[in-house]
């Protein structure tokens, strides 16, 4: 895929005023975000990814689009999945309503950089050796098993990673929140705020999650480009996103499953591809392995969509049978024996 300058430009220019506007907004008036707030801003950005989308497929041809539809999809589910620990997050330092949106568009702008940088290096590592996806796909298997087995509940307590119990125990520090600032002065002397602890903890959150978005994205397209431009446009919106999903993202019961079932045939066709282009010389005599198929995007687009459509019906259907079922337990308790 040829990518002028110009276009590399435009892209991010576009990415980084949206962004601005953002910051903005959120540090003039910090606020709770109304439903129909939160639905016009997703709509603007699901309907600009749609469009990009139909601008690759119409300047460089269907199976460009077809990866980047696949890319932004993968990372947008990967994102919800992001928002679950956010709202874990936000519920262990009890961030105050008011206060979440500017931690989220920090967390979300510490997510750029991330996972810029590990464009950058994935990028770099597959163009000089090309035994990288031998990596990348055991690692996303690996990942799948891991993520599987860790059903979350909404009952789920977080653990503060290791930087954050450090901060707590190093520096100085108020249980009280001071607006947004990240430090305050209390009686003469200098103390950091949970608003900093929270932002840390969200950054330490987004470097986890790049480490498996990245290979995954990569399993999907080659494209340095779409590759970015597939995280930017699954970025935004994502604080909108977390303010209209709230508790409903504890519903997503088959969250954990479906996610996992994505990483896993993402991890093994990046397995198949690394074999297909195998050129270790302790496999298959350095050639090729000719049984090992390089799957089209079309079949992986369509497994893509598969899987979020079926672990969105599931989740429903399971969530409306609790339900009905905590209804008749309720009804039952009330009339007695």
């Amino acid at each position: 895929m040829d990518v002028s300058p110009l276009a590399w430009l435009v892209s991010l220019g576009l990415a980084v005023a949206l962004l601005i506007v953002d910051v903005v907004i959120v540090a003039r008036r910090p606020h709770v975000p109304e439903t129909a707030e939160c639905l016009r801003y997703l709509a603007v950005y699901v309907g600009m990814a749609l469009l990009f989308g139909l601008g690759v497929w119409a300047t460089s041809g269907a199976q460009f689009a077809g990866e980047f539809y696949a890319g932004w999809l993968t990372e947008y589910s990967l994102s919800v999945d992001n928002l679950f620990v956010f709202l874990l997050i936000m519920g262990k330092f009890r961030v105050p309503r008011q206060f979440q949106q500017s931690a989220l568009l920090v967390g979300i702008i510490l997510a750029l950089v991330f996972r810029g940088i590990f464009i950058g290096l994935g990028a770099a590592a597959i163009s000089n050796f090309s035994w990288v996806f031998y990596l990348f796909g055991a690692f996303l298997v690996w990942t799948a098993v891991k993520v599987g087995r860790n059903v979350e509940s909404e009952d789920e307590e977080f653990t503060p990673p290791l930087v954050v119990r450090w901060l707590q125990r190093a520096l100085p520090s108020t249980t009280e929140y001071h607006g947004v600032q990240l430090t305050a002065k209390i009686d003469g002397r200098r103390v950091i705020t949970p608003m900093l602890i929270v932002l840390v903890a969200l950054g330490a959150t987004d470097l986890l999650f790049a480490f498996d978005s990245i290979p995954a994205i990569f399993g999907l397209t080659s494209e340095p480009y779409l590759i970015l431009m597939a995280n930017l446009f699954a970025l935004m919106g994502l604080r909108q996103l977390y303010f209209l999903l709230g508790g409903l993202l504890s519903r997503l019961v088959y969250l954990n499953i479906g996610l996992a079932v994505l990483l896993g045939f993402i991890g093994v066709k990046l397995l198949l591809h690394a074999l297909h282009e195998n050129k270790l010389p302790f496999i298959n005599g350095g050639e090729p392995v000719g049984w090992a198929p390089d799957l089209p995007i079309g079949i992986s687009l369509g497994a893509i969509l598969g899987t979020l459509v079926v672990t969105a019906v599931a989740s429903i259907l399971k969530s409306r049978h609790d339900d009905r079922v905590a209804a008749r337990s309720a009804v039952q308790s009330v009339q007695g024996p």
